[in-house]
């Protein structure tokens, strides 16, 4: 197999498209043969970066690199920024606003689930410019 690269345009606030990007890089994977349960790991890091952009930033892309290895996810929005990532990393703390918390999002979930279903995981954050999450997982851990 050669890389795959595919790349998403992730719009802030919009509740009716979240979602499509985990489903299409999910079935890309199907199609490809992946492990169901690698598989599983990529959608719940792509699904959580995906609503973080929603919720959180002014608009964002997620980028997937797909080999024989490994698949690398790249979650990269514009925004606010992240004041305390170490805080922001904690189980439960949200930044989310009562709307979003009333569609059912912001329960503070997002950060640790993507760094738990990834095999390595790195966030950085400038203040008033973006967030970035790159997760690695491995095809045959």
């Amino acid at each position: 197999m050669s890389a795959i690269n595919l790349e998403f345009v992730v719009a802030k606030e919009d509740f009716s498209k979240a979602g499509e990007a985990s489903s299409s890089i999910k079935k890309t994977l199907k199609k490809l043969g992946i492990d169901s349960k690698i598989i599983r790991k990529v959608a719940i890091v792509t699904y959580e970066a995906e609503m973080n952009i929603v919720i959180h930033s002014i608009g964002g892309k997620i980028m997937v690199d797909i080999d024989t290895e490994k698949i690398k996810i790249q979650a990269i929005d514009q925004g606010p920024g992240i004041e305390d990532t170490e805080k922001a990393m904690e189980v439960g703390f949200s930044t989310a606003t009562q709307k979003v918390r009333e569609l059912g999002f912001g329960a503070g979930m997002g950060l640790p689930n993507i760094k738990k279903n990834s095999d390595n995981f790195e966030i950085s954050s400038e203040i008033n410019k973006y967030t970035k999450i790159e997760s690695l997982i491995y095809v045959n851990p």
